[in-house]
């Protein structure tokens, strides 16, 4: 049976391996912990019953409650399937626009891409000083492509 568990919002992964660590301690039937990226403030316990999750939230610091009724498979299994990363649109060149950060607002050109690290850097534009600046690649939106210019 799968559980929802309520905890603080921005704790999810620090609490989901204070339980997984407690259950196996204590040797409780909890058999894991999912705790989706896309879903703020909630844990899942996989379960043997009611009672086994009550006992392993007692006392932990971000739990806010257990809700009473067990859920299926088939509710959380759309947060399992993982969402299919977009094609990096960015090529080396390019002006790209930071959407997040201390940088955001800024535009910056793109000198190197790691796809296997999901980073650009990037040197910021209106600066007296061009830096090199490594971002990930969630933080920037593409402006203009490299031969595009006006």
């Amino acid at each position: 049976m799968i559980f929802t568990v309520r905890v603080t919002s921005g704790q999810e992964k620090i609490t989901a391996n204070i339980l997984a660590k407690k259950a196996t301690a204590e040797r409780l039937p909890v058999y894991s912990v999912f705790n989706p990226e896309n879903v703020r403030g909630y844990l899942f316990l996989e379960a043997l019953d009611e009672n086994s999750v009550v006992k392993l939230v007692q006392k932990i610091k971000h739990v806010k409650g257990v809700l009473r009724k067990s859920i299926g498979i088939e509710e959380i299994e759309k947060m399992l399937t993982a969402e299919k990363q977009q094609a990096l649109q960015i090529a080396s060149g390019d002006i790209i626009e930071m959407i997040s950060g201390p940088f955001k607002g800024e535009r910056a050109r793109v000198t190197k891409i790691d796809e296997a690290k999901d980073e650009v850097t990037v040197e910021l534009i209106e600066v007296a000083v061009p830096i090199p600046v490594t971002v990930k690649t969630k933080m920037v939106r593409l402006f203009q492509k490299a031969g595009a210019e006006e």
